[in-house]
This record gives structure tokens, C-alpha cells and sequence, in this order.
């Protein structure tokens, strides 16, 4: 028995038996590496898409000040809310809530506040929400791509057992230091070998990224529905590997509570994308707000003025001087 699990886990895929990493006093942890890898593919990707669309260049720096901050502390509170009875149970620790280093942070809550963050830069520079939520959309998915191997570091958020080819081996793991737990003779513990339902996650977020971008090209998702389309699709795959995770969880009528979040929100965001294809297709969208006292009054050449002798003359829409903004009904839509 001993000797085929020994075989089974050499056969495997191999977890770090250390996840952080001393500077002098200063602990450095992977899984905080992994996110602020995927925060800088993120911001990248999402400039570039940015700057095709005509947006200002360094505007995505100024969305990130905002987003960022919030995505990480709507994330933590969705964790916290979900999960409470480590922090608030029998023997739990209130202080741990603060611990983000450790590992726990709620995709969904990430969204909501990272929305809310962008939604914030947004106004603030005079740029409409959904055509930069577009942008982004790509780059979150890469950004959750590389922020899910944290999960690897912290030998956490494995599936149920198995012997496939691809078994990830996973050790009994200390979360205070950041190691794998030791046995009598100085080696560390293994658990057994279970699904890699990290590495299923990440490869599934940039296979959506992948999609929506030649989607993109192919349909021209606009007026939101590349981000609508990155929510339905990650929702997908995460009920799925929500079903294969044995981690402890909160459950509701027998599945768990990231299962029921992830089938909500996916028929809201396809709900969302289904509407903003029949109202707005393919058509064009403009990326800044428009003022309403802004707009120029179209004035017809049928008007009153324009067939009485000596009146002013009526000049049309297309020989007039073009505005400082774009006045098309087009762009008031958001």
C-alpha cells in the first residue's frame, strides 16, 4: 500500500513545500507575487485593448489606483462573509479577517469592487463604464490565471483524489508559517494526490481570455459584452470545478455557496449580453460621456426659416463644423 501511493505521487504533479521566503524581517509570500503578476498582466492588456479603442493611454493607470484597492478588499469581504466561521466561530481569530496574505479572496467580491473602483475612475474622467469594462475584460482573465497559482504555493483548493496522470500531490500544509508540516524524520507530509482544480481554473481563464478577444474581432463586442461574456463563461467553468473542490465550505440545499453564486450571476451577465446584442449589435460606441447642454440641435432645412425669401440660410448637418465631441445619438448610449 505504502509503495503505491509512494509511486502514485511520484507519477504526479509536484506542490512547493514552501511558500514564503524571508528578505531579513521581511516575509515574502508567492501567493502575494502571484496576485500582483497577474494585477501587472492585467493592466497591461487591458491598456493595449484600451488605447485601440481611442481611450486615453495612461487612463488605465488611473482605473487601476481605484480598482485594485477595492477589488482586493471586496474580495477579502466576500471571503470573510461566506466563509465566517474562521474568524468568528467556536476558536476562531476576528484578526485573521485581516490576513489577505494567507490566501482567501472571493472572486465575486473581487469584481464588485473592482467595478465599483473603475466605475469611480470613470466618472472621474469623464469616460463611459462599459466600453472600459470591454477593454479590462481580457486582462481579468489573465490577471485570475496567474493569481490562481497562489493557490499552488499554499498547497490549497485542490479537488477530490485521484490517480490521473496529471494528480496534483498536495502536502499537509502550515498556514502560520508558510510550510508544509515535517515528520519525524525532517520530510514533509503528503496528503495523498487530488484534482488540480487551480490548474483547471487558470487554464479555463485563458481559454475565455482567448475567445473573447477573437470573438471581439470577429462580432465586435461592444456596449458591454465582453465583459458580459467574461462573466457568463468564467461562471461556467467555476460550477464545474466548484463540484470537483473538497475544501471546507458553506453549503445551501446541497451544493455549495460559490455554486449558487456562480449560477446566478451567469444568468444575469448572459441575460445582460443576450439584451445588449438585440439593442445595440455591433454598432459603434463612443468612449466619453456626453453633456446634454452640450449637443447642437439639428436644425431641418424644411423649417419655416429656410423657404421664406430673404431668410437665414440653413446650412446641413454634414457642412457644418464638427463639435469638440461626438453628437451622434450614438453617443449618449451607454
Amino acid at each position: 500500500m505504502t509503495a503505491a501511493v509512494a509511486a502514485s505521487v511520484a507519477a504526479a504533479i509536484p506542490s512547493p513545500t514552501v511558500a514564503v521566503w524571508h528578505l531579513g524581517p521581511v516575509p515574502v509570500r508567492a501567493y502575494a507575487l502571484c496576485i500582483v503578476l497577474g494585477i501587472v498582466l492585467g493592466v497591461v492588456i487591458a491598456e493595449r485593448r484600451w488605447r485601440a479603442k481611442g481611450g486615453r493611454e495612461d487612463f488605465i493607470l488611473d482605473v487601476a489606483v481605484w480598482a485594485v484597492p477595492l477589488g482586493v478588499v471586496g474580495a477579502r469581504l466576500y471571503h470573510v462573509v461566506t466563509s465566517p466561521q474562521a474568524y468568528f466561530g467556536e476558536g476562531g481569530d476576528p484578526v485573521r479577517a485581516l490576513y489577505v496574505w494567507e490566501g482567501g479572496l472571493g472572486i465575486w467580491g473581487a469584481i464588485a469592487g473592482g467595478a465599483l473602483g473603475a466605475w469611480i475612475a470613470c466618472r472621474r474622467g469623464g469616460y463611459r463604464f462599459l466600453p472600459l469594462a470591454d477593454a479590462m475584460a481580457p486582462g481579468l482573465l489573465v490577471a485570475q490565471a496567474a493569481g490562481r497559482w497562489g493557490n499552488w504555493f499554499n498547497n490549497e483548493l485542490y479537488g477530490r483524489a485521484t490517480d490521473v496522470p496529471w494528480a496534483l500531490t498536495v502536502h499537509r500544509w502550515d498556514e502560520s508559517t508558510g510550510r508544509a508540516v515535517l515528520d519525524a524524520q525532517g520530510n514533509p507530509e503528503v496528503l495523498g494526490t487530488f484534482h488540480p482544480t487551480f490548474l483547471y481554473e487558470s487554464l479555463w481563464c485563458l481559454l475565455v481570455a482567448a475567445v473573447i478577444v477573437l470573438a471581439d474581432r470577429r462580432w465586435s463586442l461592444r456596449h458591454g459584452q465582453a465583459f458580459f461574456a467574461y462573466v457568463a463563461l468564467y461562471c461556467l467553468g467555476r460550477s464545474v470545478f466548484e463540484a470537483l473542490r473538497i475544501d471546507d465550505a458553506n453549503h445551501f440545499l446541497g451544493l455549495r455557496v460559490n455554486q449558487w453564486v456562480a449560477g446566478v450571476v451567469f444568468l444575469i451577465a448572459l441575460t445582460a449580453f443576450v439584451r445588449s446584442r438585440r439593442v445595440h449589435g455591433g454598432r459603434a460606441e463612443a468612449l466619453e460621456r456626453v453633456d446634454s447642454s452640450q449637443s447642437t440641435p439639428a436644425t431641418s432645412p424644411d423649417d419655416d426659416a429656410a423657404n421664406q425669401p430673404g431668410g437665414p440660410t440653413v446650412t446641413a448637418r454634414a457642412d457644418r463644423p464638427s463639435p469638440d465631441r461626438d453628437t451622434r445619438p450614438d453617443a449618449r448610449e451607454s
